[in-house]
């Protein structure tokens, strides 16, 4: 089994910054994209930012600029980032990690518990 452990999440004014971690822990023998999404009251679970392996990123429209996902494949960890934040960045974020198990297994989706973000003066 895997598991995906995220912090850094909490309360911050508008224009503040904060930083997500998430550590993948567990039978791991690889990880591919390793991603950060994000869930509004009411709303769907959308995508924030992604990183592969190689150090590729993608970032979703309404955060590229203000958000760096960045990875260290050495400690099975990515971190998220956060600047210039606003009440609409405020959502329940969650880290997604594809997760090869043993050389002989396929890639398995895993996700995080969650942690809070909110956005409030």
């Amino acid at each position: 089994q895997v598991q995906l452990v995220e912090s850094g999440g909490g309360l911050v004014q508008p224009g503040g910054s904060l930083r997500l971690s998430c550590t993948a822990s567990g039978s791991i023998f690889g990880i591919g994209v390793m991603a950060w999404y994000r869930q509004a009251p009411g709303k769907q679970r959308d995508l924030v930012a992604g990183i592969k392996s190689s150090f590729e990123r993608v970032y979703s429209d309404s955060v590229r600029g203000r958000f760096t996902i960045s990875r260290d494949n050495a400690k099975n960890a990515i971190h998220l980032q956060m600047n210039s934040l606003n009440a609409e960045d405020t959502a329940v974020y969650y880290c997604n990690a594809d997760v090869k198990e043993s050389l002989d297994s396929s890639y398995k989706d895993y996700w995080g518990q969650g942690t809070q973000v909110t956005v409030s003066s």
